[in-house]
């Protein structure tokens, strides 16, 4: 596998507040990662941003565009402080360049300054590059079963 070429310039900061652009910037990259899921409107941004639970970070380039977001979620279960990385989504003009390693990366410093004994995430087969990605950053594929119930909201 080739090394990530350089991105030099960026960023990685949490986002503070929720602003048209923002909004805008989610609704550029969220169909990216999902084609049946809708990018999420300014007030959805805003209760994601004051979530206790949740961080969620942005790479931004040079000319400060965000170019990739990652959001973390931090929670207490019965047997310890958890984490889940959740939407890791790079713009396809900057993927290969190191953008989604670096908010990895800080998601994991985060996960492990707030004290979280592990951090998950899944990631499709057909990935094959956020596949690596995760292998290399030192995650270990699981022996597990993935279910999932959907409600009647997922219809509307």
């Amino acid at each position: 596998m080739p090394e990530p070429k350089s991105r030099p310039g960026i960023v990685i900061d949490e986002a503070r507040t929720s602003t048209p652009e923002l909004a805008a910037a989610m609704a550029s990259l969220v169909p990216q990662l999902s084609s049946s899921s809708p990018a999420p409107e300014e007030d959805e941004i805003a209760e994601l941003i004051t979530s206790p639970a949740t961080t969620l970070l942005l790479a931004r380039d040079v000319t400060g565009t965000v170019v990739g977001t990652l959001t973390l979620v931090v929670f207490r279960i019965p047997t310890g402080l958890r984490a889940w990385i959740e939407d890791v989504i790079v713009d396809g003009a900057v993927r290969g360049t190191g953008v989604g390693a670096a908010l990895v990366r800080e998601a994991l410093a985060i996960a492990t300054e707030r004290g979280a004994r592990t951090v998950d995430l899944t990631s499709r087969p057909s990935r094959e590059e956020a596949n690596r990605l995760y292998e290399s950053l030192g995650f270990v594929r699981r022996e597990t079963n993935v279910y999932r119930w959907t409600t009647d909201l997922a219809d509307r």
